[in-house]
């Protein structure tokens, strides 16, 4: 189990490495490549593209395939990807990788945390899942420094040494046992789709996708314009995913003890007040610190997403990879939307109204939490042990 959760950590860290690397990376290709701040949200929301036409290919593989394979096949297109994004000489090539390393994600997440939850007890699920979201995190941590030292040593060296890692990654997947494959039947596949619980979950998971995508595109091409250099900015997001890294497995132990809507209100409660002090606009040295904030809010809603994604699927009878599929076209759905829509909003009108509809889609999700999420898992307390075969045990 250890060794496995190990893997499973390792994966989803660089995983979301590579997502990150091009926070700091953005002013350099906007000044390079002469971007609007509408096209820098299309290279940002181009991984999320991938991962949404990936989502549900990615849980079916994970299902039939099995969750080794599914993993194996997401970590060679991470691998090529990683390729392109070393040698691509404009803004279409640059596109082109980032939807490649979106799709192999969809693969990998999905093959990672099937795998993962067909070893583990149900009681420490949402630990677990905390512990790896943390690694997935710490990976978000690494990006900004990855990026930062693509801008300073070149990208082609930094990106093709991390499709050397790839490689990597899949021989120690292989020596690894895989998880039971499971049927993924359109009955249940309804069921699922039905269920209170996992719809909770998939639109929780979209919900923070979105206010990331919108703040990593308006964030640091707001520090630059203000003399902030890719180191720097770097920094900032390197300080920001450190919190979120402690915070997520602290999110799962509560979702364990006390149900998954207990941290979902507190994250919500500090995503309106955080994204209104941002669209205030304040100064770099007052913005920085408003980042980190924002990270670790929108970053708390992962876990306890996870969880109700996993439980949903349990009781429904639907496999848990093709739960996490679904889980990976919601995340995308929501990274496509909020930096590409963020983008092209402030580009028209400043960066205000993005940041002021992102605190009201929290305070929207805040009500929500206090009536519907509360009989949803009031719904899944109730059913019985047996309840397609599984249950809270």
């Amino acid at each position: 189990m250890r060794r496995l959760l190990l893997l499973v950590c390792v994966v989803v860290c660089v995983d979301t490495m590579l997502y990150a690397a091009l926070t700091p990376l953005l002013p350099h290709f906007a000044h390079e490549l002469g971007l609007s701040k509408a096209r820098a949200g299309v290279l940002v929301a181009a991984y999320a593209g991938g991962a949404l036409v990936g989502g549900i290919p990615g849980g079916i593989a994970a299902a039939r395939l099995g969750a080794r394979r599914s993993v194996l096949l997401g970590l060679a297109l991470m691998g090529c990807a990683s390729l392109g994004f070393a040698f691509a000489g404009g803004f279409w090539g640059l596109v082109a990788a980032r939807l490649l390393q979106g799709g192999g994600s969809a693969f990998t997440w999905a093959g990672a945390f099937a795998w993962l939850l067909a070893a583990a007890p149900r009681e420490r699920r949402g630990q677990l899942i905390g512990t790896a979201m943390g690694s997935a995190v710490f990976g978000a941590l690494l990006g900004p420094v990855v990026g930062a030292a693509a801008a300073l040593a070149g990208q082609r060296a930094v990106f093709a040494a991390l499709a050397g890692l790839a490689v990597v990654l899949g021989a120690w997947a292989l020596r690894l046992d895989d998880a039971p494959r499971a049927a993924a039947s359109p009955t249940a596949l309804g069921r699922a789709l039905r269920s209170p619980v996992l719809l909770s979950g998939l639109a929780l998971m979209s919900l923070p996708a979105l206010l990331f995508g919108v703040l990593s595109t308006l964030g640091p091409l707001h520090l630059s314009a203000s003399g902030w250099t890719a180191a720097e900015i770097g920094g900032i997001w390197l300080v920001s995913a450190a919190i979120e890294t402690a915070v997520s497995p602290l999110a799962g132990r509560v979702s364990d003890r006390r149900g998954a809507f207990v941290p979902v209100r507190i994250a919500l409660v500090a995503g309106v007040l955080v994204s209104l002090a941002l669209a205030a606009g304040p100064r770099p040295l007052l913005y920085a610190p408003l980042i980190v904030l924002a990270g670790g809010a929108y970053g708390t809603l992962f876990t306890p997403a996870f969880t109700l994604i996993a439980d949903g699927a349990d009781h429904a009878g639907m496999p848990q990879g093709m739960a996490f599929g679904l889980m990976n076209a919601a995340w995308a759905t929501g990274a496509l939307v909020g930096p590409a829509a963020g983008g092209a909003i402030a580009a028209a009108s400043g960066d205000v109204v993005p940041y002021v509809v992102a605190a009201g889609l929290c305070a929207v999700s805040l009500a929500l939490a206090r009536s519907r999420h509360d009989r949803a898992a009031v719904l899944v307390d109730g059913l019985p042990r047996d309840a397609a075969g599984v249950g809270r045990e």
